[in-house]
């Protein structure tokens, strides 16, 4: 039986072409069921070849990217080689020719060093093993050795006569000062000198008899030239608030404040005062009044007090110290007597320096200056000189400002002032032992101070 089969593959713009209709004999079975065998042509498009052959092309445009990025890189990193090598010869070329230094080796062995580092990189950069760059390695090497022997073996000596020559003259330079026979420090209450050389370290006394809590407040000694009550010390902390004053305690001795033994305390009874501007002065505490302009006093004896308005002061914390509040009025103590440190709206907040009568709490004399109360941190008072520091860092004061009221002139300078907690609450400086006093966070500090000689007697 002869069956005509149709086999209907289309191509693949699927059009019947004559090759793909062919005869196919066949046979029947015995239930009579037909039955023929067809082969189908192998002539279909091979779509998933050519997706394949597509995915391997776009791989391989991307290594060839890739390498080709590589070949620039390294490129510009042999340039960087030759010129780096281009500098070496050069140098090498002028040091032939011209006396070398150490300087010209510590140089070398720098850009040696280098080209060591960026070989090593470029190695490590390339895949496997590569020849070149391993001779490029060994020979920079031994370019390193052959510098480091120059150095050692240097036939002239010039560097090691250089190094004899520096440590000759540091030696000549040693004995020298120690020829140099030391300045002895001016007398105390006496102004014998320059003014204001440096400031020592920091000698942390103690904690206030109060605790950590007061952490404002001021102390030290009686600031009265030769006065009576020299071994006498002073503490008086703030309340809490950082404002109020109530209270003072006295200690006869050095060794009773540091045990807190022997105390007398002191009620200001009559005016509370406010602000970390006291001073003890002829065993009088000075301050200033509570929510006024008033200037009191408060004897330690007799525990009289008397106030006094200063005219055209501030108060209320209108123009304080950067760091602290309420110390709009600040009293200083000096070589030349009692002094107070305000600010006026005349002034527009400078600072105002005024020479004060202890006794009747008038103004004799007062100076304007330049410099804005709030950009100080404090302020203290040398044979008649006004010295203002700032807050450099959290452990670092600036005496950065000075106001010579002995001929009206101002001036800056830059003086380091250890610290040993972030705020200085009181700054206070002492004729008769020619120290600072500073009450910082509840500690009691002290510190010495250097003086200049007096160029006018050389």
């Amino acid at each position: 039986m002869l069956l005509f089969v149709l086999l209907a593959v289309f191509t693949a713009q699927g059009q019947l072409t004559p090759s793909d209709v062919q005869n196919v004999t066949g046979s029947v079975d015995e239930n009579g069921v037909c039955l023929c065998t067809v082969i189908l042509p192998d002539n279909t498009f091979p779509v998933h070849r050519m997706e394949h052959l597509e995915v391997l092309s776009y791989n391989l445009t991307i290594s060839v990217q890739q390498e080709i990025t590589t070949i620039q890189s390294y490129q510009q990193t042999l340039n960087i080689y030759l010129q780096k090598i281009t500098n070496l010869t050069v140098r090498l070329e002028a040091m032939e020719g011209s006396s070398y230094t150490e300087l010209d080796f510590e140089l070398l062995k720098l850009e040696v060093k280098e080209m060591e580092t960026l070989i090593l990189q470029l190695n490590a950069s390339m895949e496997g093993t590569n020849v070149i760059v391993h001779i490029l390695f060994q020979e920079i090497r031994n370019i390193s050795l052959i510098v480091n022997q120059l150095e050692v073996y240097d036939k002239n000596n010039v560097l090691a006569v250089r190094r004899e020559i520096v440590s000759l003259r540091k030696r000549l330079e040693d004995c020298e000062k120690n020829q140099t026979k030391p300045i002895p420090p001016p007398s105390y209450g006496t102004c014998d000198h320059g003014g204001l050389a440096s400031v020592g370290k920091p000698y942390v006394v103690q904690l206030n008899w109060r605790g950590f809590s007061y952490r404002y407040g001021a102390w030290g000694k009686d600031s009265l030239l030769n006065t009576s009550k020299e071994q006498q010390y002073w503490v008086a902390p703030l309340e809490t608030d950082g404002r109020v004053v109530k209270m003072l305690r006295v200690y006869p001795t050095l060794n009773d404040l540091l045990l807190y033994k022997t105390p007398t305390d002191k009620q200001l009874t009559k005016h509370y005062g406010q602000g970390g501007g006291m001073i003890m002065y002829n065993n009088t505490l000075y301050f200033n009044r509570y929510t006024n302009g008033d200037i009191c006093t408060h004897n330690v004896q007799s525990s009289v007090e008397q106030c006094k308005t200063l005219p055209q002061a501030v108060f209320n914390n209108r123009f304080s110290y950067a760091d602290v509040s309420y110390q709009d009025i600040d009293f200083a103590a000096d070589e030349y007597g009692l002094w107070v440190i305000y600010a006026t709206e005349e002034s527009v907040g400078n600072i105002v320096i005024g020479k004060l009568n202890p006794s009747s709490l008038t103004l004799e004399k007062s100076w304007t200056t330049t410099l804005y109360k709030r950009s100080a941190s404090n302020a203290f008072m040398i044979c008649g000189v006004m010295y203002a520091t700032r807050s450099v860092t959290t452990r670092r004061e600036e005496i950065f400002y000075m106001y010579d009221t002995n001929i009206g002139q101002e001036g800056t300078l830059s003086i380091s002032v250890d610290k040993m907690m972030e705020t200085v609450q009181s700054l206070s400086y002492n004729p008769n032992d020619h120290k600072l006093y500073m009450y910082n966070d509840g500690y009691e500090v002290t510190y010495d101070v250097n003086f200049k000689t007096d160029s006018s007697k050389n």
